[in-house]
């Protein structure tokens, strides 16, 4: 199996890095899928996306980013968000409330958070 290293780092902490077969990320272009071997890009992450790697383990890591870049090498994939959240971390409840009784940005955040959980905002 082709992999990659993958690198999902935000500007207050490492979220993963490992091997990884398959990412996927929301860019202002539209959404990319990244394999082994992709050719170099840079990208700008919207703010709200949603980034997915699959793992050489069969695993997925699923976030919640908010702004910053991806940047792709032919064995490489960096990305670099300005805040980020593991599914694993977010408060489902939390982001629920978000959504109905925040301001517009906290509400796109919240709408993030809950598409990373699997969940319809």
């Amino acid at each position: 199996m082709a992999e990659m290293s993958v690198q999902l780092v935000a500007v207050e902490r490492r979220l993963w890095s490992g091997t990884g077969s398959f990412v996927v990320a929301q860019t202002t272009e539209g959404e990319i899928g990244i394999l082994p071997g992709h050719e170099p890009v840079l990208g700008q992450l919207v703010e709200g996306g949603v980034v997915k790697i699959r793992t050489t383990d069969g695993e997925t890591v699923t976030a919640a980013v908010f702004g910053g870049f991806l940047s792709v090498t032919a064995d490489a994939v960096s990305i670099l968000a300005e805040s980020a959240e593991l599914s694993t971390e977010i408060d489902v409840a939390q982001a629920r409330s978000d959504l109905q009784h925040a301001d517009t940005e906290e509400r796109t955040r919240a709408a993030a958070r809950l598409r990373a959980v699997g969940q319809t905002a």
